[in-house]
């Protein structure tokens, strides 16, 4: 008699926990929609994020560009009393760093936000450009002729 009742207790804990386990098609749809709601809300967060880090990018660079230009009007002040040879070299090498200044805020001026992994690239270029023309201004004002 045990048999019979055991097996029939058994078939219906089992029966039981399985029809609890299952969802129906709406509950389903339910979950569905609220995953995708917060899959968006994640990406919607995401990129403003990554706008915001472009922004601070770009206003870091256009003032070390504004620096730069500062440096070269400094500079162009200090080599008006040196010699005409010497004078001359200083303003072909400022002519230069004045247009390598000018391309650098054009290329970050014309950067359209295009993806995480392009901005990653285009970060890691632009700041490699920006720390060369920093060592090429610092080179000029620290060889200058005394």
């Amino acid at each position: 008699m045990k048999n019979p009742i055991l097996k029939i207790s058994l078939f219906s804990m089992l029966s039981l926990g399985l029809v609890s386990a299952c969802s129906s098609p709406a509950e389903k749809v339910i979950n569905a929609n609220d995953k995708v709601i917060e899959a968006n809300e994640k990406l919607d967060e995401a990129n403003q994020e990554y706008l915001l880090e472009i922004d601070q990018y770009r206003s870091d660079m256009n003032e070390k560009i504004e620096a730069n230009n500062k440096s070269i009007a400094e500079f162009k002040e200090r080599i008006k009393v040196q010699k005409k040879e010497a004078k001359a070299d200083y303003e072909k090498k400022i002519a230069d760093l004045e247009q390598k200044n000018s391309d650098t805020k054009k290329k970050m001026d014309d950067y359209k936000a295009d993806g995480k992994e392009n901005w990653e690239k285009f970060k890691t270029e632009f700041s490699h450009d920006m720390d060369e023309l920093g060592e090429a201004f610092k080179s000029l004002t620290t060889n200058n002729v005394k």
